[in-house]
């Protein structure tokens, strides 16, 4: 790679401006908002935050147990009596339905002797009563029945009602925050919504959801997924197509935004060799490789294979594993994240997916100035090709959106950047909803009280059929332990592969911080902003002091 230094304050290449300024349809004011200021500079943090158990506990006491977070939809528990049980870090909390227009949450835990009062999601229930020696609540938390009571002269019914945890609801999703005077809902999400009309969650429905126990901290899990400043080490079979390090982020209130254009080259590739496509490339099974230019393919058969085949620029042949180790041949090093995507376990018929790149009509950049393609005396893309290859892009997707949902959704009102870009928003702490039509959602949370496991969920929010009657129920949970591979969640699809490359790097990232010597993470001033904007919050809510940059003055030493 060879963009490095540009002497000036982003990478080089086009602007997010110029792509608006070019697209084919109108870019709204909210997709044009600019963020608010952090601090200049970067952030660091103390590694300690990612393995030690005092930060864990703090992160319940002062985290957990004082802000909103994602619990479930209001789908999941539609009718009275209906109920999800909703775990974080040691807390546990039962959200009931216990009105048609009313939603509690109540502290899954018996006010006798602890037990919890309900382990899974249910249905229908009448009350909630105790497995273990019967005690019982109403629906709406007040105490019901207690077996024996006169051997309980201390306990007052009136004093003895489940303890409440403040709820709101969004665009189908229900809230919780264990704190009873938290501000409302509404006012901590502020005008989220205002990025969210295009396509609300109220016209989505649930296809997808995937659990998986990761064996890192939420916080390492969670950083990977909040910028694309990592694509040129991991996402290789992105650089020709995502302009990754020219990604443009806006943070404001609790939440912040991340935008990488779609059709656009990766500023790394800037005067580098730009190699002949594979007439015989596959999307999972064959790759040149955008920076060496070496070809990795699949060299066993199946879909269990973990053997790749990587073929120099002199036609010399290595073998590898799927994790980039070298096994034979010439060539001792490899592209780890390479050899994970072409090699390892895929998908039944993934091997012999053709390259899924966009092949525009050639009469698409008709009439352009100079090479007579679009492009510079230099050979870059100028803004104007962008804009026609971009807005050729769209009006793809704007058509299936036509097929399906006719004149219901107004897609030639909406931007080609809201219709193909990886738009993903951070919702602090630990919530993050993809925008537009992109139908990926995360959410990150620490596992039970081990501060060095997490649980990952994956969910797809597609839009819903035009017709309300034909809406699907919300997708069931596949659960994913920390061996299983994430092809074991085939309604994931191709993004198990981009997981695969991701899982790669994160346990040793875990095991990394607490080898370091300076015990310290130092992050990007920019292409971190998003990291940066939630440790500004983190560090807030836990009470510790920071400089003018964010950085703690403590550093947990």
């Amino acid at each position: 790679m060879t963009e490095t230094l540009t002497g000036t304050d982003r990478s080089a290449g086009i602007s997010y401006d110029e792509l608006f300024d070019a697209d084919t349809h109108p870019v709204s004011e909210v997709l044009r908002r600019v963020g608010e200021d952090l601090p200049s500079g970067n952030t660091r943090v103390p590694a300690g935050v990612y393995h030690e158990r005092r930060w864990h506990d703090l992160e319940v006491e002062r985290l957990w147990s004082r802000v909103w977070q994602l619990a479930c939809l209001e789908e999941d528990i539609p009718e009275v009596g209906d109920y999800h049980v909703y775990d974080i870090a040691n807390l546990s909390f039962l959200v009931v339905r216990t009105a048609p227009d009313e939603i509690k949450a109540y502290r899954n835990a018996c006010l006798h002797r602890g037990r919890k009062l309900r382990e899974h999601a249910g249905r229908g229930a009448r009350n909630l009563r105790c497995a273990f020696h019967g005690w019982c609540w109403n629906l709406d938390g007040s105490m019901k029945e207690i077996p024996c009571q006169w051997d309980f002269p201390d306990v007052e019914f009136d004093d003895y009602g489940l303890p409440e945890a403040s709820v709101g609801t969004w665009q189908g999703f229900v809230f919780l925050n264990p704190d009873r005077d938290a501000e409302p809902l509404g006012d901590f999400l502020g005008d989220l919504g205002d990025h969210f009309t295009a396509a609300p969650f109220t016209e989505r429905f649930k296809a997808a959801h995937v659990r998986k126990l990761m064996p890192m901290n939420w916080k390492v899990c969670q950083e990977a997924f909040m910028e694309s400043y990592h694509v040129v080490a991991t996402h290789p079979t992105l650089m020709q197509t995502l302009g990754d390090a020219n990604s443009r982020y806006d943070a404001w209130g609790n939440y912040s935004r991340a935008m990488s254009a779609s059709g656009v080259e990766s500023p790394h590739l800037t005067g580098m060799p730009h190699w002949e496509p594979l007439d015989d490339g596959r999307q999972f099974a064959r790759w040149r490789h955008p920076l060496s230019g070496h070809v990795y393919e699949r060299a066993d058969a199946g879909p269990e294979a973990s053997r790749v085949r990587v073929i120099d620029l002199d036609g010399n042949e290595s073998l590898f594993d799927d994790d980039g180790n070298h096994l034979e041949g010439p060539q001792t090093q490899a592209d780890p994240h390479l050899c994970k995507w072409v090699g390892g376990p895929n998908l039944p018929g993934m091997d012999d997916v053709p390259m899924m790149a966009a092949a525009p009509p050639d009469e698409l950049f008709d009439g352009l100035d100079g090479s007579g393609d679009g492009s510079s005396d230099n050979g870059e893309m100028t803004a104007e090709r962008l804009g026609r290859l971009r807005g050729w892009m769209a009006d793809q997707r704007r058509s299936q959106v036509k097929r399906s949902h006719g004149d219901a959704i107004d897609v030639d009102g909406i931007a080609d950047a809201e219709l193909i870009d990886a738009i993903f928003y951070s919702v602090f702490p630990n919530w993050s909803p993809w925008g537009c039509f992109n139908p990926i959602m995360y959410r990150f949370r620490p596992s039970g009280d081990d501060p060095e496991q997490c649980i990952f969920e994956v969910m797809l929010f597609p839009l819903a059929p035009a017709d309300p009657a034909a809406r699907p129920a919300p997708a069931g949970v596949t659960e994913l332990g920390l061996d299983d591979d994430w092809t074991e969640a085939p309604e994931l699809g191709p993004l198990a592969k981009i997981f695969q490359q991701d899982s790669l790097n994160l346990p040793l990232v875990q095991q990394g911080v607490k080898a370091q010597e300076r015990q310290e993470v130092i992050f990007a001033a920019y292409n971190e902003t998003k990291i940066r904007h939630f440790y500004h919050h983190y560090f807030r809510l836990l009470g510790i002091d920071t400089d003018g940059s964010g950085t703690p003055v403590e550093l947990g030493r």
